[in-house]
């Protein structure tokens, strides 16, 4: 069987094989009009290979759309006192921009079937120019408050870019796989974070000011986008599935999923916006001695997430992601103490334990959402291709609810240290809030896929059916 490829849009010459693709009637880019992962001898002829060179363009896209997202945690570290802003009014600055990153991400998701992954991927890309010239051109003191608050806004959409990532990289990707793929390609986007808060600790420790750090990312925001229009591939398969989009709504696993990735993503993407401005605001600390602590939380959280879902495919993503929750009890039971006792150290520590655990959470919650579609396909009977394509369709389809529902967990984070520090000065009461959710997603993970023995043999016999040979379904379990 030869491997899949693809075709610009001009007329190719006819062609015998039937897995050579062509463009969809209609519509430009390169399409590949036949894919199934699971088939060994296409994945081992040539189909990794596309489906590696897609995830690496996809990562650098997403990188720097993780990037400007949280471009503002870094920009509010240089607003000093001339802003004329409380910390009140920045934790409600990054709030809003949690917010915009949250909502877009589900009609990210579903652009994926409608325009392709490829072509999507360069429309985000080239998106992001807008919030980041925009806020270029009117960050310094004078501008309004509104202003500020629009341009936080604006770069919303570059937490979009990472719905329609994830949905078109678990298209690519064969099930055995997914956890390793889904992780990295998440923990590559993650990654931005840190490296846009490295940046501005390098612009701050330069003396240059926010227009020099925007300024850097305009080029690398172009590149992103040229690189993806010539090297990315959307597959056809994918392509108007509407209807995947409505059975994935009324899934009660769809929901349950997205409350579990709250606690995780949630935390990951609140506490990188919010971790700067506590350590200013409840520590006093200066905007540079904050940036040298900022980035190392978020770092070491998306460096480790590809390890969660290498972690998740090994041992089962519930197993993993339940045990990660009670370190993140644990830990924030430790932030708590040391914002009592106002120790700086044990507090950095903390908090930084948390990041780790939360990348690592990324990474077994979202392996365990191919898993379960893929068992309840089994348990209606599919088997083969028709089993792994039910649970590619839903899995997809439900990424991006799950995605953006997990988001507004750090809408909620900010807002509960804006309301915290309000209210008393310190984060203590948010952190009591924090470890309330991750007690309730620990209960929540061992009662829904842990618990129950008919769920444990539905596992057993989802790893019996992936052993098949032609199938190749790898480890189904969740």
């Amino acid at each position: 069987m030869t491997a899949p490829s693809t075709a610009e849009t001009e007329p190719p010459t006819p062609t015998p094989t039937p897995t050579a693709s062509a463009p969809v009637p209609g519509r430009g880019g390169r399409w590949i009009q036949r894919w199934d992962p699971e088939d060994e001898t296409l994945w081992r002829e040539g189909g990794e290979r596309v489906a590696r060179r897609n995830l690496l363009f996809s990562i650098l896209s997403e990188h720097i759309g993780f990037s400007i997202w949280t471009v503002w945690s870094v920009l509010v570290l240089f607003m000093g006192p001339e802003y004329g802003l409380t910390p009140a009014d920045k934790f409600f600055l990054v709030s809003m921009a949690t917010l915009v990153g949250a909502v877009v991400r589900v009609p990210y998701t579903f652009a994926v079937a409608l325009f392709g992954g490829r072509n999507w991927t360069v429309v985000s890309a080239g998106a992001l120019l807008v919030p980041t010239v925009v806020a270029f051109t009117v960050m310094e003191p004078g501008t309004s408050y509104t202003t500020f608050l629009l341009c936080a806004m604006l770069a919303g959409v570059g937490g979009g870019n990472f719905a329609s990532s994830m949905t078109n990289i678990n298209a690519f990707f064969p099930l055995r796989k997914k956890g390793w793929a889904l992780g990295l390609n998440a923990g590559g986007g993650n990654i931005g974070v840190p490296v846009m808060q490295v940046a501005g600790l390098a612009v701050i420790g330069a003396g240059g000011g926010p227009r020099v750090l925007l300024g850097i990312y305009i080029p690398l925001i172009v590149l992103a986008a040229v690189l993806a229009a010539l090297r990315m591939d959307n597959l056809a398969s994918l392509r108007n599935d509407t209807g995947a989009a409505r059975d994935a709504v009324r899934e009660p696993h769809t929901w349950i999923m997205s409350v579990l990735y709250i606690g995780t993503f949630g935390s990951f993407i609140g506490y990188s916006f919010a971790f700067g401005l506590v350590l200013q605001t409840q520590f006093g600390r200066t905007p540079l001695q904050a940036a040298y602590v900022t980035f190392v939380g978020p770092l070491l959280g998306s460096l480790i997430r590809p390890l969660g879902g290498a972690l998740a495919d090994r041992y089962g993503g519930a197993r993993i992601t339940l045990w990660n929750y009670v370190g993140m009890a644990a830990a924030t039971g430790f932030v708590i103490l040391a914002s009592v006792r106002e120790s700086l150290p044990l507090f950095t520590a903390a908090f930084i334990l948390l990041f780790v655990l939360s990348g690592l959470g990324n990474g077994s919650t979202y392996k365990m959402i191919p898993g379960i579609f893929q068992r309840k396909a089994l348990g209606r009977g599919l088997t083969g291709e028709a089993a792994a394509a039910y649970g590619r369709r839903l899995s997809g389809a439900s990424m991006g609810l799950i995605g953006a529902v997990g988001a507004l967990g750090g809408l909620g984070i900010n807002l509960a240290f804006r309301q915290s520090f309000q209210s008393t000065g310190t984060g203590t009461g948010a952190f009591v809030a924090f470890l309330a959710v991750y007690a309730l997603c620990s209960v929540l993970t061992w009662a829904v896929y842990l618990r129950r023995p008919a769920v444990r043999a539905a596992e057993r016999a989802a790893d019996r059916t992936a052993a098949e040979p032609r199938t190749a379904l790898g480890h189904a379990e969740v």
